[in-house]
């Protein structure tokens, strides 16, 4: 079945995404190219990575169906790093590509550091979802949130996590090691990154805080 990427995909796309797969059955049309290079949104053939989406659905959930996660990036401070180091492994199980972007060690560190690095690669399309760890989670939410293009959610349960998919579409995952065990974060985290966009009214508000930055400046 041929799969036609228009110029309202795109735009739908582009506060979410920076990287969409296609294969041999993508029809890509001229405005759209124009205005994915335009708002720097780049198209990679990776027909394995390409997932047939129901017409029922919703315009996000089609867009999580087509453009899958598949690169992860996790970071920490000292107080999360244990954490992080736990699952690393995990997320790789799972199937999903990793990086560690660090830090190396448990060394005393500053969270904002780490949270503002995976929060841009986060935005420069360089991974589909971002795991930060610091020891509650508050302050590199905080950190991230700064950045363009990211909506960080800190999550102490699989229930926020879900929410913070299906309401608020976050790309960004926080929570603190001293306030959850290593099973718990296990579990929110697979339902992160899991869980799809919700209802178009959701969309539709989330796009509101989106387009703040644009409207104020």
């Amino acid at each position: 079945m041929k799969r036609l990427i228009r110029e309202e995909d795109i735009r739908k796309a582009a506060g979410y995404i920076r990287r969409i797969f296609t294969d041999k059955n993508t029809i890509i049309t001229p405005a759209a190219r124009d205005l994915a290079k335009e708002l720097g949104v780049q198209f990679e053939y990776n027909p394995k990575a390409v997932q047939a989406s129901s017409p029922q659905k919703t315009n996000r959930q089609v867009l999580d169906e087509v453009f899958p996660v598949k690169v992860v990036a996790i970071a920490s401070d000292h107080g999360g790093f244990a954490m992080k180091r736990e699952l690393i492994p995990y997320l790789r199980k799972l199937g999903y590509i990793t990086h560690d972007l660090g830090p190396d060690s448990d060394k005393a560190c500053d969270y904002p550091d780490y949270a503002l690095l995976l929060a841009e690669r986060l935005a420069e399309g360089k991974v589909d979802r971002g795991i930060m760890i610091d020891s509650v989670g508050i302050g590199s939410a905080m950190a991230a949130n700064k950045v363009k293009g990211v909506l960080a959610a800190k999550c102490n349960n699989a229930y926020e996590a879900r929410s913070a998919r299906e309401h608020n579409y976050a790309n960004y995952l926080t929570f603190g090691a001293k306030m959850i065990g290593i099973e718990i974060a296990r579990d929110i985290v697979k339902t992160f990154l899991e869980t799809k966009g919700g209802a178009e009214r959701h969309q539709k508000r989330v796009k509101k805080i989106l387009n703040y930055d644009e409207k104020k400046h």
